[in-house]
């Protein structure tokens, strides 16, 4: 082949590792044609000796010729069977659990039993395109090795946070190369046997060669790869644990055994060895060489800064693949293609739900995707649907993040009370931040939450501006200032809102010089470092910023509120009427509150208001007294 195709964004489909396993076929073929001939031949004379007698009426020779000579034991022999029996099963019964404590504890799939290809890789794109590479390199591996002079990747390792895939990608590679895949997890290589763990890993790897040298090819995947393979830095001579550090070196030994020979070409050398010492120097005969097994091993972790350095050199997992958290058209592609499957109604076909469902989904693995939709399925199927909803996936997704509906029966005025307090939140996200989702605003009990009102940003942000973070404070102030407001007092429902604020002040004050010092608290820290915001308030003046950022934010929103009572009225009104809104349901509510409110407030012969007449951006708020000085 053409070793400029290994620069081709798709997976080779005719390649070296093709060849070897067509010519393979052949050889098992040619075996299998020379093991019946054995078999057939002696039949075939049989036979044809044996019609020869028949035709000449030689009934008794016609029929010898098709006797076979049928085994006996020797006369007297049977006596001795019982103790020969009982020798053979106490052998069993003492051998075999040894032999198997060591045997590999792989699981072979073969490429027609995987169901996923790299097609069926979303939302990480890049991923995929580096993954194509290596596998292209692994199927073209007499290419690049002998016309370009490379060495080929034999170790991949894949990194990253549970639920991204690492195990499917794996998967997926094999299926393309269409070689044999051997997964195994790094605890089954574990035995109460000492040593025979060491022998488990000699076991999987020789396995590995196996295949390989069979199939052309074979892709090992060792799943959580840090259990066997953590560093040995300050272990001592015990590996600070029973056998740690031999089981790492054994690792790592095998990680070089591709090209160990097989049994076949040894004994060929041992032969050529013995035959060789009879020779003089100038006739000695030359051993063969095996050719390198074509093995790519992939190990898994979401833990690599565990992994002893010696396995990560060139060599051995020489490429590191980092498969991370999708981003938000990563999201939105894993969303069509789990929606796909699963029966939903037509507004979840919609543009903008989609959007919205990819942008609120940040920190989100595909795994947790796949099972937000399966969770919004049972919600469907507890209102007598067999389809999703919107509805569906929102409750589905309060439920993953918040927990499981646990209503109680608040008293008349602490319901008041909880009501008032969430709707304080959303009418202050609504003013100071009109362009964050407002998605669950709700009165019932979840885990330790009494309410909670659940929004997010329109578009995924790696970053936050001072504004930002100032809008966020505000927000979180929105509940206590709302119970001070309608009752003069407030309750021990506000502690999370204060934590949250407290927590956001100190990290402008420490962090992000947004309170008038640059000065980083960050880089006080050492080994374990301590926490920010421990950091921020143990110090008297950053203790004074923080405090003056709170009561900035508190009289903005006390204002802010007193303007729009109206509107926290409006909303705890509808609250205390259905205990949950969502998404539009309850912007639709301030809307129809602010419409009231002008509609009481306009003179007579004015028109009335529209919609589109009424606030939809922050109304502006002072800066806090102290923070730039």
């Amino acid at each position: 082949m053409q070793a400029l195709n290994l620069a081709r964004p798709e997976v080779l489909r005719s390649a070296d590792v093709t060849e070897a396993r067509e010519a393979y076929r052949q050889q098992r073929l040619a075996r299998m044609a020379i093991l019946l001939a054995v078999v057939l031949v002696p039949l075939a004379v049989r036979a044809i000796v044996g019609g020869v007698r028949y035709a000449h009426g030689d009934l008794n020779g016609a029929a010898a010729a098709f006797r076979w000579p049928l085994p006996h034991l020797p006369s007297g022999f049977g006596s001795y069977l019982p103790s020969i029996g009982l020798i053979l099963l106490l052998v069993l019964v003492l051998a075999v659990p040894l032999l198997g404590a060591g045997r590999s504890p792989h699981v072979l799939f073969r490429p027609e039993e995987i169901g996923v290809t790299l097609a069926d890789v979303k939302g990480a794109s890049v991923v995929v395109e580096e993954v194509v590479k290596t596998l292209n390199l692994f199927l073209a591996h007499k290419t690049f090795r002998e016309r370009m002079g490379g060495n080929p990747r034999r170790g991949v390792l894949f990194e990253g946070p549970p639920g991204t895939g690492k195990t499917y990608i794996a998967k997926a590679m094999a299926a393309e190369a269409g070689v044999p895949f051997l997964f195994v997890s790094s605890s089954a290589f574990q035995s109460m046997y000492y040593g025979q763990t060491n022998r488990k890993i000699r076991s999987y790897f020789k396995a590995l060669r196996t295949y390989a040298r069979r199939e052309g090819g074979a892709i090992g995947f060792i799943e959580e790869i840090d259990a066997i393979g953590a560093t040995r830095q300050g272990l001592g001579p015990g590996g600070g644990r029973e056998g740690v550090a031999g089981v790492v070196n054994e690792l790592l030994i095998q990680l070089q055994s591709f090209d160990t020979p097989p049994a076949g070409v040894r004994i060929k050398g041992y032969l050529i060895d013995f035959v060789n010492r009879w020779l003089p120097a100038g006739r000695l005969i030359r051993k063969p060489q095996a050719a390198d097994a074509n093995i790519l091993v992939i190990g898994a972790t979401n833990r690599a800064g565990d992994l002893d350095p010696a396995l990560l050199r060139p060599g051995r997992f020489d490429r590191t693949i980092t498969v991370d958290l999708p981003g938000r058209s990563g999201r939105r592609e894993i969303i069509d293609f789990y929606l796909a499957r699963k029966r939903h109604t037509a507004e979840l076909d919609r543009e903008d739900n989609r959007d919205t469902l990819a942008a609120t989904t940040f920190g989100y693995s595909p795994v947790m995707i796949e099972h937000l939709l399966d969770e919004a399925l049972v919600w469907a199927l507890r209102r007598s649907s067999d389809r999703l909803g919107w509805e569906d996936v929102q409750r589905a997704k309060m439920t993953a993040e918040l927990g499981l509906a646990q209503p109680v029966a608040y008293a008349q005025r602490e319901r008041v009370t909880i009501a008032t307090h969430e709707a304080g939140h959303a009418v202050t996200a609504w003013l100071v931040a009109p362009e964050r989702h407002l998605e669950v605003l709700s009165i019932i009990k979840r885990s330790a939450a009494l309410g909670l009102l659940a929004h997010s940003e329109p578009e995924e942000r790696w970053t936050r501006t001072k504004q930002e973070i100032e809008a966020l404070i505000r927000i979180a102030m929105g509940g206590l200032v709302a119970e001070e407001l309608f009752f003069g007092d407030t309750s021990s429902g506000v502690s999370g809102d204060l934590h949250a604020a407290t927590e956001a002040a100190a990290q402008m004050v420490g962090s992000f010089g947004m309170a008038g010092s640059l000065i980083s608290l960050d880089a006080a820290r050492t080994g374990g470092g301590v926490n920010i915001v421990a950091k921020v308030l143990s110090d008297e003046t950053s203790r004074a910023r923080v405090e003056a950022i709170l009561d900035c934010a508190r009289e903005d929103v006390r204002a802010l509120l007193s303007d729009h009572h109206h509107l926290v009225e409006g909303l705890r009104d509808a609250l205390l009427d259905r205990d949950e809104l969502i998404g539009q349901e309850i912007e639709e509510v301030l809307r129809a509150s602010e419409f009231a409110e002008s509609a009481r407030v306009v003179d007579l012969r004015d028109p009335a208001p529209e919609w589109s007449d009424l606030p939809s951006s922050s109304p502006s708020l002072s800066e806090c007294p102290g923070q730039d000085s």
